[in-house]
């Protein structure tokens, strides 16, 4: 109470302040620099030189120098070759899945989601064990059975076409998801009517679904190719010892001694720009509208009976997540339970001796895993705070020009993971900021890979939350960050939570940007593995990987069990 000259007295004023301005200012600055900080230094190293003078001869060499331009067209061709087998892997499974009474469909999408989890360059080591020329598992069966010379061997993963495959392996889950929940959402009147009118399945097929959900099977293909054309780790294992170089690959050799950072700049921003026109590509290709549903909602999709074709479609299915999953895991139990490549599990071959190798000898594992869940933790519970701020102001345009917001939390989607790692390479190397050699470098890089995920997941869940609530609590006096911290942030918990869990997971299987910068006192474990690879410690890598994957399931199977869920999925491929 306040007193008056008068013995009157009047209620307090409380003053509540706003800090929507201050907040919207604080992230345009800190989404500046985590975006486009890096991308401004890559730029200025790829048009000047050693000298800082302004030059064009960077650029001039993509042209002119045979081992430059080679490896874009490889990557070029590797990429597209992978965009295709993912088609041919995801387009059928998809059908039997969404659209037939085929048995076991949760069981399948249980193993694509294994295979949508598994870190890319875990699997092509995993197909390194299985079918390397003279070590591989499958060679060895296969000479076995054969009673052949021991360098007779019918697989070679170290070739154009085994990269091809080892990469659509990991890649095919974005077809998959996107053609299958564009199949879900078919309305089964048009493919009725066709039965009607006496078309047969395969014409119905041909002339309706098909042509239904060819904006998703295009746009899912386009992130297939995009996924396999930034990707560092599996051409790094499989293409290298092939005595060839991917444009992700030959930026890192750039990098190597005597380091020529000038000209890896200038590699990495036509590599950008593919990845922009892909991007660009293809939410042009979602955003146009296959069709439009006239009248009532439509029924739900009509259920193919397979008959006699059931067991044929199995065959199909069971192939195709032999080749994915289940092989790829069995190849990395067995080499960390048993000493050499390629031996049979039994009790005599049995040994537990790579789990004390990593555990207990190898001094650098228990530093990389301090790190790397370390970071894990710091990137989820960072991101998810910013991310769900961020969507806030850009959502409910608290500010003027919040949407800008939204669009820089978004562009890192376009940057590829080695060219992100070039540009904060360049930014924090340098005495002004001298980030490079710390942890702190790593959690920016981190921050930024993720956030597009993580703003799209708050983005989207702003929509469901109507601002009516919002409007009431300010009404009652509140300011918009304590509307938004007591009344839409405990609303979007589940929300909150897989955004976490979500971060958590990719943060712990980044390869692409860190392979450029940890150090030694930096180790992640996904640079570990990549190091042990290079020394041929199989075994140990195979412990660590499935370290990783145990972690990676853990996470995700206890979040869909947590109450706050309500039924939701922190990672499914349906819906």
């Amino acid at each position: 109470m306040m007193s008056t000259r008068a013995g009157l007295s009047v209620p307090a004023i409380k003053v509540s302040v706003d800090w929507s301005k201050p907040l919207f200012a604080a992230l345009a600055a800190l989404l500046v620099a985590l975006v486009l900080l890096p991308l401004s230094w890559l730029i200025f190293y790829a048009i000047t030189d050693d000298t800082a003078k302004l030059t064009l001869s960077n650029f001039a060499g993509l042209v002119s120098d045979p081992t430059l331009r080679r490896p874009f067209v490889i990557a070029i061709g590797m990429s597209l070759g992978v965009g295709a087998l993912s088609c041919l892997f995801a387009t059928p499974l998809a059908w039997l899945v969404s659209r037939t009474d085929m048995p076991g469909r949760s069981i399948i999408r249980a193993f694509v989601t294994a295979s949508f989890v598994t870190p890319p360059f875990l699997g092509a080591i995993a197909w390194e064990i299985l079918a390397a020329p003279n070590s591989g598992v499958l060679n060895a069966i296969y000479r076995w059975m054969f009673d052949l010379d021991p360098y007779e061997h019918l697989f070679d993963i170290y070739t154009i076409e085994g990269l091809v495959f080892a990469i659509s392996c990991y890649t095919f889950p974005y077809v998959f998801t996107l053609v299958s929940n564009a199949l879900d959402r078919v309305p089964s009147d048009l493919e009725e009517a066709s039965a009607i009118q006496g078309a047969p399945l395969f014409t119905t097929l041909r002339r309706i679904t098909i042509p239904l959900v060819m904006p998703a099977l295009l746009a899912g293909t386009l992130v297939a190719i995009l996924q396999a054309l930034t990707m560092f780790g599996s051409p790094a294992i499989l293409a290298l010892p092939a005595g060839f170089h991917v444009i992700t690959t030959k930026i890192w050799s750039l990098f190597q001694y005597p380091a020529k950072p000038h000209l890896a700049a200038a590699i990495s921003v036509p590599l950008l720009m593919f990845a922009v026109l892909l991007i660009w590509t293809q939410k042009k290709i979602l955003g146009r509208r296959g069709y439009t549903t006239l009248g009532a909602k439509s029924g739900a999709p009509r259920l193919i009976a397979l008959g006699r074709w059931t067991w044929l479609a199995w065959g199909f299915a069971g192939a195709l997540l032999l080749l994915t999953v289940i092989l790829p895991y069995l190849a990395l139990i067995e080499t960390a339970l048993t000493r050499t490549v390629g031996q049979r599990l039994t009790f005599d071959s049995f040994t537990l001796h790579h789990f004390h190798f990593v555990f207990f000898e190898f001094s650098a594992t228990s530093l990389a895993m301090r790190n790397t869940f370390l970071l894990g933790v710091m990137t989820a519970t960072l991101g998810t705070a910013i991310a769900l701020v961020t969507a806030y102001i850009a959502s409910r345009n608290v500010v003027k020009g919040g949407w800008i917001l939204g669009y820089l939390a978004t562009v890192p989607i376009a940057i590829p993971g080695i060219v992100l790692g070039v540009g904060l390479f360049l930014a924090y190397s340098n005495s002004f900021v001298p980030l490079y050699g710390t942890l702190w470098i790593l959690l920016i890089a981190f921050l930024t890979i993720e956030m597009p995920a993580a703003y799209q997941q708050f983005s989207s869940a702003f929509k469901s939350v109507h601002v009516e609530l919002e409007e009431a609590s300010r009404i009652l006096g509140a300011t918009r960050m304590t509307a938004l911290r007591t009344i839409t942030a405990p609303i979007l918990r589940s929300n909150a939570v897989a955004t976490w869990c979500f971060i958590f997971i990719g943060t712990i299987r980044e390869l692409s940007a860190m392979i450029l910068l940890t150090t030694a006192d930096t180790k992640l474990v996904s640079v570990i593995i990549y190091d042990l690879n290079e020394s041929g410690d199989l075994g140990a890598i195979s412990v660590l990987g499935l370290m990783l994957l145990i972690v990676s399931f853990a996470i995700i199977t206890v979040a869909n069990r947590l109450p706050v869920f309500g039924g939701a999925k922190l990672i499914s491929l349906r819906g």
